[in-house]
């Protein structure tokens, strides 16, 4: 396998990132609905049926988010979430406001997290 890099590191963020966000949401085991279905007419509409069709994503991808999921754990707390930010595509700005310094020691200290990530992957 080829050496890792900080932008192989960061794709890979970005797309666990994008798997967690399309993974089914999570809901409460046991409750179901006993009503029938309802045969509804063609003039009746379906404006109150709000249903989301939503791409599953492959278990590679979810795999692949787990171990990127692992990886985080070799970072600070603040780390993480600098990092999750950015792999969900966050602005700059929005990321600097939230840590309190400004954009170009965000940008700095993503790639002083990115980088530690690649050294421990290398080694």
């Amino acid at each position: 396998m080829a050496e890792w890099t900080i932008e192989r590191v960061a794709a890979r963020f970005e797309e666990a990132a994008w798997t967690a966000q399309d993974l089914p949401p999570v809901k409460v085991q046991g409750y179901f609905n006993c009503w029938p279905a309802i045969a509804r007419q063609a003039w009746e509409g379906y404006a109150d049926e709000t249903r989301e069709c939503r791409v599953q994503p492959s278990p590679d991808a979810v795999d692949r988010m787990l171990e990127t999921m692992r990886w985080v754990l070799w970072l600070e707390e603040e780390q993480r979430h600098l990092v999750w930010m950015r792999a969900e595509r966050r602005g700059w700005k929005i990321i600097a406001r939230r840590f309190g310094c400004c954009t170009r020691t965000a940008q700095r200290r993503w790639q002083q997290a990115l980088r530690q990530v690649v050294d421990r992957l290398n080694h």
